[in-house]
């Protein structure tokens, strides 16, 4: 075996046998493949050619049925991106392809640049011009080819068999996790994450108890972006042991996790509920919330008309700087921005603005001035203020209940004109299931039903108390805003610099 104390990756020489090495797993867990076991069989495969290794090309977390070209670390080096090499180095023909257009493909393609083409599981280089080699690499092509249709019909059997029993198979949706008592064996329990089912349930609250419009799922995306929130991709790689790559919170995955039956503690299969025999959602986990408060989240996070004819939702302003979006000139009416010498100041009559051709002098000042005065103004107006919890109430939700029961025996109707349930034990089955959900129905209509609403709930926090303890000035922002201040910014020349507006309450309820 080759010293592992000798550099593994060498200066691109030109000696003709200048190799990358090629590597390649579906999961990192692949014991039989691992990546220590890859690189000895590569390092060991190149000196028996009398080769060095110039670069890595190691795509993990990749499957073997994507193509070599579009790799993301092996096919810049197939489509000459990576600068000169002679040559490239598996520890076997299946970490090149796991089929035989693909292993084809790349050998030809190589073969057909002078290349080298070596392989652990193959003895010296391959020669495609002998008609016993090209013979060879097909049948270890077919073979790989063959073996992974085999994992994926296998793969694809127990994921039936689980949703079967009940059992999850895939990564835990948002706010949950797994429990195995036996390392790397079957999930035992579902639990919800300390941390992630505390942070989306935060996000829910904020979003149901909003009455003012302005706390929105763009604005808690970057609120999550900004406070370091983990978003779900980076979540999973920590839990299972990788780096987070710090990607940003996006719209779509947030409205999703949001508006998920699998925050009801479903099994999910293709973003459906798995039924189980009694026409029911199958349930593996504690919910995140019920069905009354989903139901009023997708009802709140819908589009909704603008004033401009836009369907979608505000944006989150940008930044963390404390006015912006709330202070405007007070000449001309504009917003404010941040200049390049970090103050706030009017700059419409320099970009063209018709209405705004009077603007002369246009106000500036200083962020930190202006900032300061503000801050001032509001704890002096409300920062002796209580802060209030609100609580989204979701009712008794029997109405909700009683829709999904109706669903339910709706889809049995239409399974059993289908023709489903036409055999004698189908049949027994069907009457009793049926009956069983139109007694639950009529028993559930008897009930008295409390709408859902909000209750108010004292905190012991002064306005003051949140303002000190927020983690930065758009948090901050956010205040100002729930209290409506608007801040007009005039000319020196003007008699009052500053005038700073709000609303008439003195409570915060957050």
């Amino acid at each position: 075996m080759v010293r592992m104390d000798k550099p593994e990756v060498t200066d691109y020489d030109g000696c003709g046998k200048c190799l990358v090495g090629v590597r390649r797993l579906s999961r990192k867990s692949e014991s039989t493949n691992s990546p220590e076991k890859q690189r000895d069989l590569i390092l060991k495969a190149t000196a028996d050619v009398g080769g060095h290794i110039i670069g890595w090309a190691d795509d993990w977390e990749v499957s073997g049925a994507t193509d070599p070209l579009t790799r993301p670390e092996f096919g810049p080096w197939l489509r000459d991106e990576k600068g000169p090499y002679d040559g490239v180095v598996g520890a076997a023909v299946d970490r090149i392809g796991r089929n035989v257009r693909d292993v084809l493909n790349t050998a030809y393609t190589i073969h057909g640049a002078g290349q080298l083409l070596v392989t652990a599981d193959h003895p010296g280089v391959w020669d495609l011009d002998d008609p016993n080699q090209e013979s060879e690499l097909l049948i270890k092509a077919l073979g790989a080819q063959l073996e992974h249709r085999a994992i994926k019909k296998r793969i694809q059997d127990e994921h039936v068999r689980a949703r079967g029993a009940g059992q999850p198979k895939k990564k835990p949706s948002y706010g949950y996790m797994y429990v195995r008592r036996v390392p790397m064996g079957k999930v035992d329990e579902i639990k919800l994450h300390p941390i992630a089912s505390k942070e989306i349930r935060k996000v829910a609250r904020r979003i149901l108890s909003d009455t003012t419009g302005e706390i929105t799922i763009s604005t808690e995306c970057a609120r999550l972006t900004r406070e370091g929130v983990l978003t779900p991709h980076d979540l999973l790689a920590v839990m299972y042991g990788r780096k987070p790559e710090g990607k940003a919170w996006t719209y779509q995955t947030l409205k999703q996790i949001l508006c998920s039956e699998a925050s009801l503690g479903y099994l999910m299969h293709k973003k459906k509920p798995v039924l189980g025999d009694d026409g029911r959602p199958k349930k593996i986990a504690p919910p995140l919330w019920d069905r009354a408060t989903r139901d009023a989240l997708i009802k709140k996070t819908a589009p909704k008309p603008r004033s401009k004819g836009c369907g979608k939702e505000a944006r989150a302003a940008r930044g963390t700087y404390l006015l912006a979006g709330i202070a405007y000139c007070g000449s001309c009416g504009e917003r404010l921005i941040v200049n390049g010498q970090k103050g706030y100041g009017c700059t419409a009559r320099v970009r063209g603005i018709i209405t705004s051709q009077h603007c002369k002098p246009a106000p500036t000042m200083k962020m930190a001035l202006l900032d300061a005065e503000v801050e001032r103004w509001f704890l002096s107006e409300y920062g002796k203020g209580l802060v209030m919890k609100k609580e989204f109430d979701p009712g008794t939700s029997y109405a909700a209940q009683i829709a999904d029961l109706e669903a339910d025996r709706a889809r049995l109707r239409e399974d059993r004109r289908a023709g489903l349930y036409d055999a004698p034990d189908d049949a027994e089955w069907f009457r009793t299931e049926y009956t069983r959900m139109g007694k639950e129905i009529a028993d559930l209509r008897k009930l008295p039903e409390r709408p859902a609403g909000v209750r108010m709930i004292p905190t012991g926090r002064t306005i003051e108390d949140e303002w000190r303890s927020a983690k930065d000035d758009a948090a901050r922002r956010e205040l100002l805003r729930e209290f409506g201040v608007k801040v007009k910014l005039n000319s020196r020349q003007a008699k009052e610099r500053v005038i700073i507006e709000g609303t008439n309450v003195y409570e915060l309820v957050r």
